[in-house]
């Protein structure tokens, strides 16, 4: 035996008989992720400070305005938040060390690890896709609006735990619409030929794992191609007052959330990626700042009217909202009028998902540069949300034989469960 044969003996021994550390649990079965790719202004948004002149004074950008929760305050632009604020918990001390890369902050958040030679490590959606499972095999278990991005990846879980992603939602996966020449006769027939040559396929390389994996997921598209998933893109089915009530593009992403949720798709994640309404979105630098106010109106729009939507459909409490951003800005403004990047303290928000809403967690200082006190680390971050969703954060998932724990040693916020 050689040393790294002892080694990765031992690892597994000691996995094998670990016992699973306790840790709370919320009611949610599925998360909304709202990604404000570009690095959202804390302090512009979630955690106003006082207020800057947006060229030598530094501060935020706009005035506070009061909230459902005694004695926190919001940027002026969340108006429709604000009141409901009490579903929703903010955490105001995330931090990392990650400032001048957007591609390399926007992996760690995703999924919890900086990125390693050895090993792609999986995001949170497709973890929350292995350990829930599917609802129905009629729909997928991880649905990404935004265009495909490795950070989203299953990494060494796999292509079964992998997204479908759509960038229209209007239409829905354009690989699941059959060509119209294409009859259900002619449709089983093809199915039937290429499940024969699958099956060969397979008995040809029985221990190939990736073929597996594959095979599963080629079959599990045709089920998705069926009326049920096709169906759930057809927002027409929904009233034209609740359609306009969601706002502008983004605002019908968040509909086609509730949707996709309803239909029993356990992780969406809603990209935030209309630059052209201040000319950069959330990554504010120069002019983008200007007209930061566009995105965060649409971002208001948009989050209140999922909220109230998911409570009157009695779906709130077992729906985790989620809504983060690679870093924050900094108080100060550039030469040109914008922010640049600041990962030392920024904000994110949960909401419903049988949490204990209503609060927030962490304080900055007088400008939202530092935490006065703990900071939350990323690896936290996941650890609640997986929580949340009743998955242990410690359990280890394995590449291949090696054993890795679904965060790197998270803790979750306790103060958030009962």
């Amino acid at each position: 035996m050689t040393r790294r044969d002892l080694l990765a003996s031992a690892a597994l021994t000691s996995a094998a008989f670990a016992v699973p550390a306790k840790f709370p649990k919320g009611k949610a079965d599925a998360c909304i992720l709202l990604w404000l790719g570009g690095g959202a202004a804390h302090i512009d948004t979630f955690d106003p400070k006082r207020k800057g002149d947006g060229k030598k004074v530094a501060g935020s950008y706009y005035h506070p305005i009061d909230t459902a929760i005694k004695d926190v305050q919001v940027c002026e632009h969340l108006k429709r938040t604000a009141p409901l604020l009490d579903r929703c918990a903010l955490i105001r001390t995330l931090s990392h060390d990650i400032v001048s890369e957007h591609g390399a902050a926007s992996n760690l958040v995703h999924t919890g690890r900086m990125p390693s030679g050895t090993i792609q490590y999986p995001s949170i959606g497709s973890i929350v896709s292995k350990e829930l499972g599917t609802k129905d095999p009629a729909v997928p278990s991880y649905v990404v609006m935004g265009y495909p991005n490795i950070t989203r990846d299953p990494g060494f879980l796999g292509a079964k735990y992998g997204y479908v992603y759509l960038t229209q939602t209007e239409t829905g996966p354009n690989g699941f619409v059959r060509p119209p020449d294409v009859d259900n006769p002619r449709q089983d027939r093809r199915e039937t030929l290429l499940a024969q040559m699958r099956q060969n396929f397979e008995d040809r390389h029985p221990q190939d794992q990736i073929v597996r994996a594959q095979s599963a997921i080629s079959s599990q598209g045709f089920k998705m191609a069926g009326p049920k998933f096709v169906n759930v893109f057809d927002l027409a089915k929904e009233s034209k007052t609740i359609r306009e009530s969601y706002g502008g593009e983004f605002g019908q992403r968040c509909l086609l959330a509730r949707r996709l949720v309803q239909s029993g798709v356990r992780f969406v994640e809603v990209s935030f990626n209309l630059n052209f309404l201040n000319g950069s979105g959330w990554d504010t630098h120069n002019d983008g700042q200007t007209k930061q106010h566009l995105l965060i109106q649409d971002l208001d729009q948009a989050f209140a009217r999922l909220l109230t939507d998911l409570e009157e459909s009695k779906l709130l409490d077992t729906t985790l909202v989620v809504i983060a951003t690679e870093f924050g800005r900094p108080p100060e403004f550039d030469s040109g009028g914008g922010r640049g990047h600041h990962a030392k303290a920024f904000s994110a928000v949960l909401a419903g998902g049988g949490l204990k809403t209503g609060q927030v967690v962490g304080v900055t200082d007088e400008l939202g540069v530092e935490p006065v006190g703990k900071s939350v680390s990323i690896p936290d971050f996941h650890a609640t949300i997986h929580c949340a969703l009743g998955i242990n954060p410690a359990k280890n998932l394995f590449a291949g034989d090696r054993p890795v724990p679904i965060t790197d040693q998270g803790a979750p916020l306790r103060e958030l469960f009962s």
